[in-house]
């Protein structure tokens, strides 16, 4: 057998168009290799070898050699696996790092490391104690007044801490919101993301079944998906939509119709009449995006919050609401709502029921979660942990101070009057005394009240308040307020510093997993020049085929089939 006279050139002619392509798409990622979230791209080939050519020219038996290649697609090159590591990753180390941010805010309050903390303060107050214990200072109205001074001092530094706490508390709270901020919230952020991801899906899908492959369309997809990753834990599956997936179903009967091994049709696949698979149907995937979520049974589930294309543009992606009063933010929760395509009920996630594993997000719950004495050790230790903690401080030492002082007060006090009280509520609302409203007396400072002198000696009273300023105390787990005030400070720093070891190990394993999907998915200079010298090479070599297939068909036209020239 004669191979078909123009084959060649069709080979050839191929081979000049593909290495073309490489070339264009070659230039196409030079030119893109500082754009972020472009992904390389790459031309999929396959061989023309048909098993029973068509030709005009050809005949009789013999092999055939093939016809050159053929261009199928233009595709990114990217590993589905790492994609997964990177935003498993991801959600890990935004989690540490909003945490570090919130527990930085706390250690700029309660920092202890210098003299002018609240420790200072107590150590003031003993000084001052220390000062006025000898009897001839106890009715010096000048010691008093240094001791009140002190006081003060300690009283406006709980209310100071209190205060900030409180501003901390709701910076977190804007940091989900955002409303009354220059800056998105998270919720906003979240809800943005889905949407944008929602109308890409239907864009790309288009693009896709108009033969379009809509790739810078996509890498834009994986931008925000990496984005979302940040925020909330995420899971990602393609599938066919509902007329390209499934089971093939008999309008009449309401059966599933049967192919020729007597199985049930799918709708991915083309039949011959016979009921024999003759192909795959060409359909674009979808994309559905998941959140991951713990229920309060620790079991892990997953909500669908991006449903591909299914119901249509608006239809296909769910929303999320935030559920808290910035001026009240504790135990803050978040709704996840299902697209309008998904049936199903709203997901509500807080740090107390339903939690995420990780995210921005679930570490502003897990910082605006109430404190409970009775929780775990391994629970978050939030604000209101240390809110709580200083108003247990607070509350204390006024009882005992003013305690110790009612026994020193001589003769009966008026009805409704409290003239031993050293350390009130300020606000006069009649609740306890805490860390935000803890102030000195009226009486104290108008000069109504004064430290008490009943006893065996004058100053036993301010003795006995010396003595207490260092003894352990059952309601601060055996601690003086001193060291309360250390002990406190060191647990934050240990949960900062355990934290930010965790922060630092995500990091760099992220990056190195960020190097890995580059090395794959992104632009090398080296590579691509290489392989642009690869192709034109290529392409020359083919333009060389179709030269000497010119010079071969010019001597059978013209120096053949004539005899005795």
């Amino acid at each position: 057998m004669i191979q078909a006279t123009f084959s060649g050139f069709s080979t050839a002619l191929s081979a000049l168009q593909a290495n073309q392509k490489r070339l264009d798409i070659t230039g196409q990622n030079l030119a893109n290799m500082n754009t972020p979230g472009y992904t390389r791209q790459q031309l999929e080939t396959s061989s023309l070898n048909y098993s029973k050519p068509t030709s005009g020219y050809g005949g009789g038996p013999g092999l055939s050699v093939g016809f050159g290649v053929s261009m199928n697609k233009i595709s990114q090159i990217r590993d589905p696996y790492l994609d997964v590591q990177y935003r498993s990753q991801m959600n890990k180390s935004s989690y540490t790092d909003s945490m570090q941010s919130a527990l930085d805010s706390l250690s700029r309050i309660l920092d202890e490391s210098n003299n002018q903390g609240l420790r200072g303060a107590f150590d003031d107050i003993l000084s001052s104690l220390t000062n006025i214990q000898d009897s001839p200072n106890v009715n010096d109205p000048i010691f008093e007044s240094e001791l009140r001074s002190r006081m003060q001092a300690l009283t406006n530094k709980l209310n100071s801490a209190a205060q900030q706490i409180e501003t901390a508390q709701q910076s977190e709270f804007d940091k989900l919101n955002g409303k009354g901020t220059s800056e998105q919230g998270a919720c906003e952020k979240v809800n943005d993301i889905l949407r944008q991801i929602g109308d890409l899906n239907i864009q790309i899908k288009q693009n896709q079944i108009n033969g379009q492959p809509g790739l810078e369309l996509m890498d834009e997809r994986n931008v925000l998906l990496d984005e979302l990753a940040s925020y909330i834990p995420i899971e990602i599956s393609y599938f066919k939509d509902d007329d390209h997936n499934g089971v093939v179903i008999d309008s009449s009967t309401g059966q599933p119709v049967k192919d020729a091994n007597g199985n049930d049709r799918q709708k991915m696949y083309e039949y011959d009449a016979k009921g024999n698979v003759i192909g795959k149907k060409e359909w674009p995937d979808d994309l559905k995006v998941e959140l991951v979520y713990t229920d309060k049974n620790n079991k892990e589930q997953r909500i669908t919050l991006v449903s591909g294309t299914e119901g249509g543009q608006g239809k296909n992606y769910g929303s999320m609401d935030i559920n808290g009063d910035r001026d009240d933010p504790l135990d803050t929760s978040i709704t996840f709502n299902l697209p309008a395509s998904v049936s199903g009920t709203p997901l509500n996630v807080s740090a107390a029921d339903n939690w995420l594993k990780g995210g921005s997000i679930q570490a502003s719950l897990d910082m605006l979660k109430s404190y409970d004495s009775t929780q775990g050790s391994d629970d978050v230790r939030g604000f209101d942990y240390y809110m709580k903690n200083l108003d247990l401080l607070a509350e204390t030492f006024a009882d005992i101070m003013n305690g110790i002082n009612k026994d020193g007060i001589q003769g009966n006090p008026p009805e409704n009057a409290d003239p031993y009280e050293l350390l009130v509520n300020k606000t006069g609302d009649g609740g306890k005394v805490n860390a935000s409203n803890i102030g000195i007396s009226n009486e104290w400072i108008n000069g109504g009240t004064h430290i008490g002198k009943k006893g065996e000696s004058t100053n036993d009273t301010i003795l006995n308040m010396k003595e207490a300023m260092t003894r352990a105390n059952s309601k601060l787990g055996n601690k003086s307020f001193a060291e309360y005030v250390n002990n406190l400070s060191t647990i934050l720093a240990n949960d900062a510093s355990a934290n930010m070891s965790s922060l630092k190990t995500n990091v760099t394993v992220l990056n190195s997993i960020h190097n890995s999907r580059d090395s794959i998915a992104g632009i090398s200079l080296d590579e691509e020049a290489a392989n642009m010298m690869n192709y034109v090479s290529a392409y020359n070599a083919a333009s060389r085929l179709m030269t000497a297939l010119d010079e071969v068909l010019n001597t059978l036209i013209n120096n053949t089939g004539l005899v005795g020239r």
